[in-house]
């Protein structure tokens, strides 16, 4: 299965960003989704996930309130709604493939990798 994540790019704080990602080639809709990000100089961290019905959401405290994850299995996109950005969501996003049916918060769970966007929020 190929990633590809897209919708990144530079917005002011207060604004809004909707990132998406695309699965092909060997895909299945019974697998969980997450997104991942990595600010910059730091570790990658959890951000939200979703389960292979999309019935079962999980976030980072961090973002609760505030991004949104969603998915479309008759397309294969997942997609993240990102609202009230501030500058610490500063990152590269990625998106991931878990292994089973639940997203979890630990990137061993996952098994595929999107290749990243940028996101810059400016103060």
């Amino acid at each position: 299965v190929q990633l590809q994540a897209s919708g990144g790019g530079l917005v002011q704080a207060g604004g809004s960003l909707r990132l998406s990602c695309e699965a092909s080639g060997r895909t299945s809709s019974n697998n969980g989704m997450g997104w991942f990000r990595q600010p910059p100089g730091q570790e990658r961290e959890f951000v939200a996930s979703i389960s292979w019905s999309g019935d079962s959401t999980n976030y980072a405290e961090s973002v609760k309130g505030r991004f949104t994850v969603s998915r479309n299995k008759a397309s294969n996109t997942v997609s993240l709604q990102m609202n009230s950005l501030k500058p610490e969501d500063t990152a590269v996003y990625y998106c991931a493939r878990a292994r089973g049916s639940y997203g979890r918060t630990s990137q061993s769970d996952y098994n595929a990798w999107g290749q990243g966007t940028q996101v810059t929020v400016s103060s």
